[in-house]
């Protein structure tokens, strides 16, 4: 007899992601910074994607790239950073997943019942802008 197991796995969807959209531009406006605010699904895979006017463009990937890391690893980047530099235990780890993994701030999880769901990232400013914005959105979940 072979037995079965189905998991069963909540997600982010698109209502949540503009929610969490509305939240970061709003906190976005109010530090005069444009950002690119990104939203991935339970799964790592993006949900969506906003870029503010006058956000800069190399931040697209890096924003989507930071959603993806803080879903893989259920960690925020900005704590998974900490431990990728030099003679700490995530060392290189950056080079992972064919170069999608960021470790800057502004990557955090989102979570609904215990349970991480999916991810917000963040970029456009200094690390401290970003992970600014990244919790306003959060927070809004």
């Amino acid at each position: 007899m072979t037995s079965q197991m189905i998991l069963q796995q909540q997600s982010v969807s698109l209502d949540d992601a503009r929610r969490v959209f509305a939240a970061g531009e709003e906190r976005a406006r109010a530090i005069g910074q444009p950002m690119n605010i990104a939203v991935v699904d339970a799964g790592g895979n993006l949900v969506a994607h906003i870029r503010m006017d006058g956000a800069w463009l190399g931040s697209i990937d890096i924003s989507i790239n930071k959603a993806f890391t803080a879903r893989a690893f259920n960690l925020a980047t900005k704590a998974l950073a900490e431990n990728a530099q030099p003679g700490e235990q995530f060392f290189g780890i950056h080079a992972s997943n064919a170069g999608q993994v960021m470790i800057f701030a502004g990557g955090i999880p989102l979570q609904s019942g215990g349970q991480i769901v999916g991810a917000v990232g963040v970029s456009g400013g200094s690390g401290e802008q970003d992970q600014t914005v990244a919790e306003a959105a959060a927070a809004a979940f």
